[in-house]
Parts: C-alpha cells; structure tokens; sequence
C-alpha cells in the first residue's frame, strides 16, 4: 500500500502542532504553572523550549522523516548493524499507550462538559456551584468511562478515514476554530475586574514565591512540561516526521510547531488566572482548575452557553 502524505504544508503543521498543543496546553500548563508560583515557572518553561524542546524535536523529525515508516520499525530501518536502538522504540509505543490512558480519560471530561454547556447544566447556576459539577462527575465512574469511550470510538473512525481524508481535514478546522476560540476567551478574561492581579501572577517572575515552592522544584517541573506539551520521547512526532515533506527544512518546521504549541500555553494562561483572581478561585488548584474557572468565566459571557460549548467541543 502506498504510504499517504499531507495534502498541504499547513495541514502537516496543523497536525504535528495539534498532537503537541492537546491537553497538555489548554488543560496541564495553566494549573501546573498555578502549582508552581507562575511568572518564574513560565519563565523557565520558555527557556528550555528554547535550549532542548525545538532541538529535541528536530531531532525526532529527523528520524521520522529519514525512515519514512513507524516508530519500532524506524529505529531498526536507521539503527547501525548489530546495535539494538529499536528497543527504545517499543518503548516509545508503550509510553503512547500509557499516554492515550490519559489523554481519553481527561478528553472525556471535556466531552462531558460540553453536554454539559449544550444541555444548559451551568445556566443560571451560582458560581459557588460549579465546583460541586466538576466533583459529581468525578464521583461517577460510569460517566467518565462512557465519554472516555465515546472519545476512543470518535479517535479511531477519525483515524479509519485515512491521513488526508480524516485525520488532516479534521484537525486542521479543529486547530483553527481552537486558535480564535482562544483568542476569544483571553480578551474577555482579561477585562474581568481583578484581571491584572491575575497577569502579574502569571507574567511577572516572583523567585520569592518560586523559593517558598522549591527553586529546584520548580526548574524541574518547567523542564518536563516543556517535553510533556512538545510530544517528546515517545516517538509522536517522529510518526508525523515521517510523512514529513523533504522540501521542508526540520529545524524550521520544529520552530513553527513549537511557536504555536507556546501560543496557545500562554493565550490559555491569560484565559484562566485573570479569570482566577477575579471569582477568587486558588491558582494552584490543581487538575480541576480549567472545570472549576472556565464555566466560571462561560456564566459572565454573553452566549456563554455557547462560548462553553464550543470550548469543550475543541
């Protein structure tokens, strides 16, 4: 069988940048950056984009784009004879199982806030409210498996329908929709009143705070968020680098995708901790930070029913 390629340059960008952006952007880097004390996190997170995440992912484009096949069977093409670097992309396979574990599960609260928002859950709730949402649907075990499995079922028709035909044509609207939709939200969060207390926690380095946390802690967590939103180590990007044109250079397309994987960390960033300090929700709450300060911010939006909707949808 003939091995597909990207219809367009911007459909292999929107792609490779989607399985870097995910979760791990809209979801992770806001309430991981509130666990460790904001503006120096953020900064650190920047720094080792800079000086290991794009070299590292030219890296695994190179790969990809060398052997032209998956992960396992990339490493045997590439590897020197007699030398075993093929193991480490059985490696790579189990870490993207593990990954998809959960990337479905937290995708399955998305889903089932976004029925939520469709069915009017939220409307005309109290903002005390809204946590106690986000608790019931953790207490309920059959719920989350049924998104989850809703989740795995829509991934796998996607990905059935082929490169170009299914997984290209849906991401690419789904990362544009999801690039305005951000835009959106940042600009209505930051006219909520307290917002700019809420920049300055997240923009303005404060090492007071970041010793109080643990600088060592902190530096750390920066370094592996900075893996954990580019994809690296378990051989993600490499699959797409293998569809990867050869009249594209991999160093710039590294930087691209990094540059709109780092766009959306900080535009979501601006969404959730102005909205934070103004409905006096803690920025180091944890995972449930996005379910508790969204619908928050959705509730005292016009068309919020809407906006919420279309949030969890992408």
């Amino acid at each position: 069988m003939k091995r597909e390629s990207f219809r367009s340059r911007l459909g292999f960008l929107l792609v490779s940048a989607g399985c870097a952006i995910g979760i791990g952007n809209v979801w992770k880097f806001p309430y991981v950056t509130g666990e460790y004390g904001g503006g120096v996190f953020v900064l650190f997170y920047l720094l080792f984009l800079v000086i290991m995440g794009v070299p590292v992912l030219t890296m695994e484009l190179a790969v990809g784009r060398a052997s032209r096949k998956s992960a396992v069977l990339g490493y045997r093409t590439l590897e020197p004879t007699g030398s075993k670097w093929h193991v480490h992309g059985w490696f790579c396979l189990i870490g993207c199982y593990l990954l998809m574990m959960y990337y479905t599960t937290v995708s399955g609260w998305m889903l089932g806030y976004f029925f939520k928002f469709a069915g009017g859950a939220f409307e005309g709730i109290a903002l005390e409210a809204v946590d106690g949402v986000f608790s019931a649907m953790r207490a309920d075990p059959m719920e989350m498996t049924v998104w989850m499995a809703v989740m795995v079922a829509a991934g796998f028709l996607v990905c059935s329908l082929g490169l170009q035909g299914g997984l290209e044509r849906v991401t690419k609207w789904m990362m544009l929709g999801l690039l305005g939709l951000i835009v959106v939200l940042a600009v209505h969060s930051l006219t909520l009143p307290g917002a700019g207390e809420g920049v300055r926690f997240y923009l303005l380095p404060d090492f007071g705070r970041a010793v109080e946390q643990g600088l060592g802690k902190v530096v750390t967590a920066a370094m592996n968020q900075a893996f954990f939103t580019l994809s690296l180590g378990i051989a993600a990007m490499e699959i797409f680098g293998s569809y990867m044109s050869r009249d594209n250079t991999l160093a710039g397309e590294a930087a691209r995708i990094c540059g709109l994987d780092t766009f959306v960390a900080i535009m979501s960033g601006l969404i959730i901790f102005p909205a934070c300090f103004s409905f006096g929700v803690q920025p180091d709450a944890g995972p449930s930070l996005i379910f508790i300060t969204l619908p928050k911010v959705f509730a005292n939006m016009a068309g919020g029913r809407l906006w919420g909707g279309c949030s969890s949808c992408s």
